[in-house]
């Protein structure tokens, strides 16, 4: 059995205000082409097909013409799950005309999980399809009020959903959560109010061959190998650049042993952050990449972002180096020598912040603006 795992499509997202429905088009593209040239059983989307749970007509519309396009070129099932971001009653929609067969759409939690099953010449491969909830959801549909956190929903799904397994089939869960142990990055909303505990510990998986998750960003594996995030295919905050993305092509074996091979996605603009002197970055080859420029000069440039977008016109943020130096710590002991001195004092200010100690001239400077106040205090 042979399926491709992907999730976190974000559809409609924006990149610092930036568009990125041409990168979306591109990165759907890839993902027919995966499932085509490999021929899989199946297509897993893990949650967050959507950015928000109202998204733009266009995403809408991006994403229909995409599943339209499986359907018609490839012999792929379909298994997809709502995400924290997605409207679970959108996604359960979807499901409504869908050839049951060949699809397992879960947008709205359920006290009943029967699962997608698939065969090949060792027997069936059952998926289940597991959407996001939250607990007070889950309270009303499994009828316990005890469903305080989001281990508590999701051992309450598993126990669903491993109650519906035929005998001797091997088995496949997708789900959307935070696994403990797994590496967070900036661009995923919380999973739990204020104060509660997001993460799941990964023996709730017990007994599947393959988890395929979402939620967090970057394409990882969590407790065990065949507990994996695919990752998003593309990098939503600058805390990811330069980092690959891929989706997962997993295969299952007549025992259940899983191979998994990711499939490099290639996005059409890449995350990057350039550092330098502002002169020495307009010098650098142009490219629509979307850009952090952080500055090491010293004095502020005129005009530096509408400079810079010369060059690289999805330019999104500039910020100095020296504003992100952190004042170094030290421990409370005696206090330090010298604070008697305004000198003394405003030397060691000028050396923190900038680095280096004022030059003969500017202490001239303050010598004199300091003399001046000293003046105004014994006038007064």
């Amino acid at each position: 059995m042979r399926f491709l795992h992907t999730a976190d499509l974000h559809l409609g997202r924006q990149f610092n205000g930036l568009s990125l429905e041409a990168d979306h088009a591109a990165i759907l593209d890839q993902i027919a082409a995966a499932a085509l040239a490999h021929e899989v059983d199946a297509l897993v989307i893990a949650g967050d097909v959507f950015d928000r749970a109202a998204p733009p007509a266009s995403a809408v519309r991006q994403f229909n013409a995409f599943l339209s396009r499986i359907r018609a070129e490839t012999g792929a099932a379909v298994v997809m799950i709502a995400g924290n971001h997605d409207s679970g009653d959108r996604i359960e929609a979807m499901s409504v005309m869908t050839d049951t067969a060949r699809a397992l759409i879960r947008g709205t939690v359920a006290a009943e999980e029967p699962p997608l099953i698939l065969a090949d010449a060792a027997g069936p491969v059952a998926f289940s399809a597991l959407p996001f909830a939250w607990e007070y959801a889950a309270r009303e549909a499994f009828g316990d009020e005890t469903l305080t956190s989001p281990e508590d929903v999701l051992r309450a799904q598993i126990g669903a959903a491993r109650a519906a397994l035929p005998d001797g089939a091997r088995w496949v869960v997708v789900a959307h959560g935070t696994v403990a142990g797994a590496s967070v990055s900036e661009a995923e909303r919380p999973l739990a109010r204020i104060g509660g505990v997001e993460t799941v510990g990964a023996e709730l998986f017990d007994g599947a061959h393959y988890v395929a998750l979402g939620h967090l960003h970057r394409p990882q594996s969590a407790g065990r190998p065949g507990i994996r995030y695919a990752g998003a295919p593309l990098a939503f905050g600058f805390d990811e650049a330069g980092e690959e993305k891929s989706m997962s092509l997993v295969e299952i074996d007549g025992a259940g042993e899983v191979r998994i091979a990711p499939i490099p996605f290639r996005p059409i603009r890449g995350v990057r952050v350039v550092e330098g002197r502002h002169e020495d970055l307009l010098r650098l080859p142009p490219s629509e990449d979307f850009l952090r420029a952080v500055l090491t000069d010293e004095a502020p440039v005129i005009d530096a972002m509408r400079r810079l977008r010369a060059v690289f016109p999805n330019a999104c943020d500039l910020c100095y180096a020296r504003e992100a130096r952190a004042p170094e710590l030290k421990a409370l002991g005696p206090v330090p020598r010298g604070l008697d001195d305004p000198m003394a004092v405003i030397g060691g200010f000028l050396d923190q912040v900038r680095g280096e100690r004022a030059d003969a001239e500017e202490l001239a400077a303050i010598a004199a603006t300091l003399d001046g106040l000293r003046g105004g205090e014994e006038e007064a």
